[in-house]
């Protein structure tokens, strides 16, 4: 439903944004269905999504790190969202400057997904992308989507081996941001998670929905971890239980947090050419419904974005 409402006014340790960009993610529309209340959202009538990019026309009394003018990307707090919108606040805690090398699409496409990606490799294999981080084995689940184009990328910066599941449209899609190995997950190979080259896998970082803990086991190395970005109640039961008989093999539930430093660094490598975000389409806020419609279906190639 498009309706009017007042431009908002920023609390003191916030900015207003006038919004360029959005990006949609999983969370968004799993808010819509329910799966956060009572918690979320906190009142009605609530705007979705929290991942913007802007330009602050506003600052509250308490700001110090932002002036009128800035090109930013943020974070919108989740329990009152607001990125379907043409104006939103943001904290300016979870708000950092864009570079002008940066479009508003590509920042919008960072803070959930890339600061996910990011996260999840440095709990998995604590990557470096100076040289000194050790030679590892990754499995990438999903790679053609949101979180997952990004891990691809970030995962053979930090020198790491990169196995790719997707499906068979995308193959040649996901080899171009760098995997080594890609297998479609249709397959009977791409459903076992066995490595082409018979290489067991150091750490997973999982993307995708409706995979057991026994078809991983036996692909991961003596060390091995799944990172399960979209855990379930079986995720947190083997973590569990895994803590319990000191098992070597763990699976870990995943869920990102805002660092700015992350974001910062993050950007930089867009702004350097060395991260790129995909975008699978963009819509015009008018046809944010469209856009929805599209993150939702599950097949995107990289970020669904809605441009003001």
């Amino acid at each position: 439903m498009h309706v009017d409402v007042l431009i908002p006014s920023p609390k003191k340790d916030e900015v207003l944004l006038k919004l360029e960009a959005s990006s949609i993610n999983p969370l968004d529309w799993k808010i819509q269905k329910g799966v956060a209340r009572p918690f979320v959202p906190r009142k009605f009538p609530y705007i979705p999504v929290t991942d913007v990019a802007g330009e602050v026309v506003g600052v509250g009394s308490g700001v110090k790190n932002f002036k009128e003018g800035d090109s930013v990307v943020a974070k919108l707090n989740i329990s009152s969202g607001g990125g379907f919108a043409e104006y939103a606040t943001a904290s300016e805690s979870l708000t950092v400057k864009r570079p002008a090398e940066v479009s508003p699409p590509d920042g919008a496409g960072l803070p959930i997904a890339g600061l996910t990606a990011l996260q999840s490799l440095t709990r998995a294999v604590g990557i470096k992308f100076d040289g000194s981080g050790k030679r590892a084995n990754v499995l990438v689940t999903a790679a053609s989507g949101g979180v997952g184009h990004y891990a691809v990328q970030l995962a053979k910066l930090g020198d790491l081996h990169v196995t790719a599941t997707c499906g068979a449209r995308n193959i040649e899609f996901v080899k171009s941001l760098g995997a080594d190995e890609v297998v479609d997950y249709k397959t009977t190979e791409g459903a076992s998670l066995k490595n082409p080259s018979g290489l067991k896998y150091d750490a997973v970082i999982h993307c995708a929905t409706g995979i057991g803990w026994s078809v991983f086991e036996p692909n991961l190395s003596k060390n091995g971890i799944v990172i399960d970005i979209t855990p379930s109640g079986g995720t947190f039961l083997n973590f569990v239980l895994k803590k319990l008989i000191f098992s070597k093999k763990q699976v870990v539930p995943f869920f990102s947090s805002f660092k700015a430093e992350n974001l910062d660094f993050l950007m930089q490598l867009v702004k350097d050419g060395k991260l790129k975000t995909v975008v699978d389409s963009k819509y015009p806020l008018s046809k944010a419904e469209d856009a929805w419609a599209k993150s939702m279906d599950g097949h995107a190639t990289g970020k669904v974005i809605v441009e003001v």
